[in-house]
């Protein structure tokens, strides 16, 4: 790799010199753990808040049509108006402000904005990975396998937010706040600064 700043080759012997590489495989840790979390539990979510389980099933229809949504979105404006990280801070931004108003608003008001969670997640993934992997040369193919291990997050998280609610006796709503506002913070640190860690030189 090239030191941007001084012009120099830098040699690197271990995947494990690239600091980016693990926050962006924790970053796909949460991500996924979010995403899950914003399709799979909304139809529980709504239920708790009192509406009919008969509507409660469909929405998760709605967080895939919020995820659609964003990828259309994603379509048009990347890379000709909007940057990769660019879309990744918009979207982190979007993930901390829908879960902020699911927290503080009630019945569908609160629903609504967990289904768009699934349009804040859209374009996370096309952006989280290319910046994890970034400047690892030959060491590519493996950090990109480490990334990949990031997908657990989607087996993991539910059930954290499972132990709150169930054995914790934590209220729903809060219970879900705290396991996904975390997220959406780390991916937005990611999105920001946690990318460059580790790399030489200016990165844009």
């Amino acid at each position: 790799m090239v030191d941007e700043a001084s012009g120099e080759i830098v040699h690197h012997k271990s995947v494990f010199q690239f600091p980016h590489l693990f926050l962006g495989a924790l970053c796909i840790f949460v991500y996924v753990g979010a995403e899950v979390m914003a399709g799979d539990i909304i139809g529980v979510y709504g239920k708790e808040l009192g509406i009919h389980a008969d509507q409660a099933k469909y929405f998760t229809s709605l967080t895939l049509g919020g995820m659609l949504v964003g990828y259309l979105v994603g379509i048009f404006t990347i890379p000709k108006i909007l940057s990769q990280q660019a879309a990744l801070r918009i979207c982190a931004v979007l993930g901390i402000l829908f879960s902020v108003i699911a927290y503080f608003s009630s019945g569908y008001t609160s629903v609504i904005c967990i289904a768009l969670l699934g349009l804040a997640n859209s374009l996370m993934w096309p952006a989280i990975f290319p910046l994890g992997i970034s400047h690892l040369g030959k060491f590519t193919k493996i950090g990109s396998a480490i990334m990949i291990m990031g997908i657990a997050g989607g087996a993991i998280l539910p059930l954290i937010y499972g132990y709150l609610k169930d054995h914790l006796q934590v209220n729903f709503q809060l219970a879900y706040f705290v396991s996904v506002l975390p997220c959406y913070l780390y991916i937005l640190y990611f999105a920001v600064a946690g990318h460059k860690v580790g790399l030489r030189g200016k990165i844009k």
